[in-house]
């Protein structure tokens, strides 16, 4: 199912922005779960339709991206499309992204694979008999994809869908400080400074960082973030230090169960530089590279009558892993279909 946009849908930044200002879902009947992670902080994940869940039925965990939570519409867009297909679903937001403030002073950031990990395997144990397959969203993606690469053929999913991944940390940070991109820097870090802000609540944030309360608003672009707080209250050396252990590209050859990896040419997070070749994966990898669709965006269809094109291919993926492994169970040959 090749994506097309109409001419109206082509600019990147229209299909990056369109489904946050025009997407109009009906509400979602969710239950939250409070899940308590191993170092006493917490984690709420949002289950959907997990009162109709039976021991067979496939569950999807998504995890958004940066600044993101139950309220971005790519997230509820995913899970009623999962719902139609017979999917259960479940979001397990960052930590902090829920609209409670999370207990540490640390929150989460885009290699951190802890948390999923538990709260995947705490699913697993739940569930021993039902598939269950990942899909990440922008930070939740380049999240996921270390997390393949780091558990291999250990890995906790059946199957996996990677979107929008900076796969790249310090070539995104360099980018979002650019032309129109800083747009979209703005309005990230202007949540994120407020994040940070709430904590001097809370923790002597000034004795852990050294930084003073009245000077977060000096924090203007994602290199001085990091380097004041991500890479100092996870103890990497450097912005640059934890970008370069944080980024997913060097694990992609890792990665031993089957992923798609959906990405624009004309994402304006990043450069193409980000972009993976064949050779720069394993052979369980599918790259969809297409050329327009922006930063999750992917929408089809026309300006007044869209199709978000992205659901759909994320249901047909999976449908067809759920096929393949039937087959497999049933010893019966199926063609790989994607």
């Amino acid at each position: 199912m090749k994506f097309q946009p109409s001419f109206g849908l082509k600019n990147r930044h229209i299909q990056t922005i369109y489904a946050s200002l025009f997407r109009k879902l009906p509400k979602l009947d969710i239950t939250t779960e409070t899940f308590t992670l191993s170092d006493g902080d917490f984690i709420e994940a949002y289950w959907y339709k997990i009162t109709n869940h039976t021991n067979t039925t496939p569950i999807v965990i998504l995890f958004h991206g940066l600044a993101g939570s139950f309220e971005s519409p790519y997230i509820q867009g995913a899970m009623q499309a999962l719902d139609k297909a017979g999917f259960s679903s479940v979001l397990m937001h960052f930590r902090g992204c829920s609209g409670r403030d999370n207990l540490k002073a640390r929150s989460y950031h885009s290699g951190d694979t802890g948390d999923a990990l538990e709260f995947i395997n705490t699913v697993k144990k739940r569930y021993p008999q039902a598939k269950l397959f990942g899909i990440g969203y922008s930070l939740g993606a380049n999240m996921l994809l270390k997390l393949l690469g780091e558990t291999k053929e250990n890995a906790p999913f059946n199957a996996a869908v990677a979107i929008s991944a900076p796969m790249l940390l310090d070539v995104c940070a360099n980018k979002m400080k650019q032309g129109f991109s800083k747009f979209y820097q703005n309005i990230l870090l202007k949540d994120l400074r407020l994040a940070l802000d709430k904590k001097y609540d809370k923790h002597d944030m000034q004795k852990l960082l050294g930084l003073k309360r009245e000077d977060i608003k000096k924090l203007q672009d994602f290199w001085l973030f990091d380097a004041a707080y991500t890479a100092k209250i996870n103890s990497f050396a450097s912005a640059q230090d934890y970008y370069t252990k944080s980024s997913s590209k060097q694990y992609l050859k890792k990665i031993k169960i089957p992923t798609l990896i959906i990405h624009a040419k004309d994402d304006p997070f990043m450069t193409q530089e980000v972009i993976p070749k064949q050779k720069d994966v394993s052979n369980t990898i599918i790259l969809e590279i297409l050329e327009h669709g922006g930063h999750v965006g992917f929408i089809s269809g026309s300006l007044f009558k869209p199709k978000y094109w992205l659901d759909k291919r994320v249901v047909t993926f999976f449908n067809a892993q759920l096929a393949l492994s039937f087959s497999q169970d049933q010893n019966v040959q199926f063609p790989f279909a994607h």
